[in-house]
């Protein structure tokens, strides 16, 4: 299916902005998909064309944050293996079972999120001792493999689960939770992307030109991430949480 010049450049737009806020918070997906799906693409394709381009936002923004030294090594060689295992894992689950029956799950553990965000009490993390180094690891592991699979066979707020998992058992603060999630969400879009294009899903005439623009805006949500710290961080996830318990209650009431 072709597109004109000016869908492609609006959808290059959308994709700027979601590579600038799928950076510091996840949720991208929520900018770049609705934008691919209203140029009447059919779902599978613009599935696979989304994950087209968000693969080059999610490499450039591990790459802000590695030069930013927020992401650690010796964790990173354990959760990015084992991302694409669990990509890979929930994309043949849904051979199994059908995706929407997450819905209701998904958007309690949203309204979770957003309530542990804006009334956790105590000391943040990142001013908590990490675990020891394999009890870390372990966690390290668990985290990247079910969120991966999640992300495989449903994937609505990865990257959001993912920071707040990074956050609240590994006690990373919210700036390095974000570039833990980066390693993974990486790994996962990977996985995906090479589904879709073995499968023929993926418009690359449409995903290149979207991925340039992805790659410009997820370096600058990852330099804004590192430069405003974890108050802008908790801020742009806040609002990514409850766009998605907007979304995701109204599939479910309209289901």
């Amino acid at each position: 299916m072709d597109l004109s010049p000016l869908q492609i450049a609006l959808l290059c737009v959308a994709a700027l902005t979601a590579g600038m806020v799928d950076a510091i918070a996840g949720g991208g997906g929520l900018i770049s998909l609705p934008a691919l799906l209203s140029t009447g693409l059919p779902p599978h394709v613009a599935l696979g064309t989304n994950k087209g381009q968000s693969v080059f936002g999610a490499f450039a923004a591990l790459v802000r944050f590695w030069r930013a030294g927020l992401v650690r090594g010796g964790l990173a060689a354990i959760t990015f293996p084992l991302g694409l295992v669990g990509a890979l894992l929930g994309a043949a689950l849904v051979l199994l079972l059908r995706p929407e029956v997450l819905k209701p799950v998904v958007l309690v553990l949203l309204v979770v999120v957003a309530a542990f965000l804006a009334f956790r009490r105590g000391p943040p993390p990142g001013e908590r001792p990490e675990p020891p180094l394999a009890r870390l690891r372990a966690l390290g592991a668990l985290i990247a493999l079910l969120i991966g699979t999640y992300d495989g066979f449903f994937g609505p707020g990865t990257g959001t689960f993912l920071i707040i998992a990074f956050s609240g058992l590994l006690g990373h603060s919210l700036t390095h939770a974000s570039a833990d999630a980066k390693v993974v969400n990486f790994a996962t879009n990977l996985s995906a992307v090479c589904l879709f294009a073995w499968r023929g899903l993926v418009l690359w005439h449409v995903a290149l030109p979207m991925a340039a623009a992805q790659f410009t805006g997820a370096w600058l949500g990852a330099h804004f991430a590192v430069r405003g710290g974890d108050r802008l961080v908790r801020k742009v996830v806040l609002a990514v949480v409850v766009a998605l318990v907007i979304k995701l209650g109204h599939d479910v009431l309209t289901a």
